[in-house]
């Protein structure tokens, strides 16, 4: 049998998606094309949720192992296409009422194939494949994040998402191109077997750290986080939420990757006063400086999706000390954080979703008087915010839990201890504003005017399902991170 037909189950959940793309847009084209919009969105919608509870099927169902070219599929990456799929529905759920779905067709294509670029990044072996993912992964986004065409903010952020995302795009490249000159490979195992007892080149470290600032752009890592609070605040809510949410998941999954496959002998040290050349101390000052600038800046913010921009940024910091631990088994702890951070965000986009689908534009005396109106979906944000200040018992307190610790023990001992002091006081800085919030829903009365949300059906069933997770995941944690470190024990990268 030929390699390409061998490929062709490893590759059957991504086929599967694609598929579904296209027949969204030849449905909506054939079948929906005088039908008003909500319906268009309704059925687009559908096939959408479909498609990608086929490709989960397929994933759960059939995992394999198929070392192809530049794919390097797994039963763990096989696994991580489930949550980026379920993520994918909550999202196209949530779009089902939006008024951004004018062209449903296309709009739920797009997030299809981004769906699509998540699931391949994830499998990629070859830094010039995990390059094509991110680009085919952010072309769609830019797209979706202009998609209401009636809104000037929407259009603002799709092109500064463009143009940071030309940029970054532009620094991962040219730092590839560095790192296939010095070692003549581009895979992340070749790589690590041309590096390996030979003194790094100047040049090696410069593509290292212009590979590490084009990631750090796509996580919204400070400094290069800039993009974040605009493209959040305008770009159409469910995709703002996608953007947070799954996005994150993948490329964090893939720098870790990166790191612990194709440049472990690199890794330097990020001790406070000792530093070796490396990728630890690049990485732990991205930690540092995100941690402090995403949770001062969210102090002061009065729309919730900058505050929840600002959050992420703050988070992307907390998620990169697990990262410094260089230890194999703190992998597990990143992806149990990162997928509860995930389904925790996509669930506060969701809230704030339905208050502007009420005719409100989201600030903070929106959401003021929220618990004597809706208090289903009151409590569904009081689980949100809480578990994103890390408090427990919800799957945030856990998350951020198992990465302090990872963090703290990792070798030499106590070398990230500063780190993890200065993780702690951002976090319970980040309280503040998470109350902020909660204050206005429960403390505050409500206007004596105005419409108040009326959420349908779905995106009601979609923020209690969420809701159920977060708490599910931090009452029993184990269920989510057993099964990670079991897979990852069994099938190690």
């Amino acid at each position: 049998m030929s390699p390409f037909f061998e490929c062709l189950p490893a590759l059957a959940p991504e086929i599967i998606v694609v598929a579904t793309a296209l027949l969204v847009l030849l449905v909506d084209l054939a079948a929906a094309g005088g039908k008003p919009a909500a319906q268009r969105a309704g059925l687009a919608g559908a096939i959408t949720c479909l498609g990608c509870a086929l490709a989960m099927a397929w994933a759960a169902l059939m995992p394999c192992s198929a070392h192809l070219a530049m794919l390097a599929v797994s039963p763990v990456t096989q696994w991580l296409k489930l949550p980026l799929l379920l993520l994918t529905v909550f999202a196209a759920v949530l779009s089902w009422g939006g008024r951004c779905t004018r062209h449903a067709g296309e709009y739920f294509a797009l997030l299809l194939l981004a769906a699509a670029g998540l699931m391949l990044l994830v499998s990629s072996d070859n830094l010039l494949l995990i390059f094509i993912a991110l680009e085919l992964l952010s072309v769609c986004l830019y797209a979706l994040a202009g998609f209401d065409k009636g809104s000037a903010a929407s259009a603002e952020a799709a092109l500064k998402y463009l143009l940071f995302g030309g940029m970054s795009a532009a620094f991962t490249l040219y730092g590839i191109s560095l790192i296939y000159g010095v070692t003549g490979d581009l895979q992340l195992g070749m790589i690590a077997h041309r590096l390996r007892g030979q003194p790094a080149e100047p040049v090696f470290y410069a593509g290292l750290v212009m590979t590490l600032i084009g990631f750090a752009f796509k996580l919204a890592a400070a400094p290069f986080h800039l993009w974040a609070p605009d493209v959040y605040e305008g770009a159409p809510t469910p995709v703002a939420s996608f953007i947070a949410s799954g996005s994150k998941v993948a490329s964090f999954f893939v720098l870790a990757r990166i790191l612990m496959t194709a440049f472990p002998g690199a890794h330097g040290t990020a001790c406070l006063g000792d530093y070796l050349p490396g990728w630890a101390p690049v990485l732990a000052a991205l930690a540092a400086v995100s941690m402090v600038a995403g949770n001062v800046a969210a102090i002061v913010q009065t729309n919730v999706k900058r505050l929840l921009a600002y959050s992420a940024i703050a988070h992307t910091g907390y998620a990169l000390l697990a990262l410094l631990a260089d230890a194999r088994h703190v992998l597990a702890a990143l992806l149990f954080y990162t997928i509860t951070y995930a389904f925790t965000v996509l669930g506060a986009f969701a809230v704030v979703a339905v208050i502007e689908e009420s005719g409100r534009r989201g600030s903070l005396a929106d959401f003021a008087g929220l618990g004597r109106r809706a208090p289903v979906l009151s409590f569904c944000m009081l689980v949100f915010m809480l578990s994103l200040a890390g408090i427990p018992p919800l799957a945030g307190f856990f998350g951020k839990f198992y990465v302090f610790t990872a963090a703290a023990a990792a070798t030499p001992p106590l070398s990230l201890l500063w780190l993890v002091v200065l993780a702690v006081a951002a976090s319970a800085v980040s309280l503040y504003y998470y109350l902020q919030v909660l204050k206005q829903i429960y403390a505050v009365a409500p206007a004596a005017s105005g419409a108040w949300p009326r959420p349908a059906i779905s995106a009601q069933v979609a923020i209690v399902l969420l809701a159920a997770i977060v708490i599910v995941l931090g009452c029993a944690p184990d269920l989510l991170l057993g099964r990670i470190t079991d897979l990852l024990k069994a099938h190690p990268f």
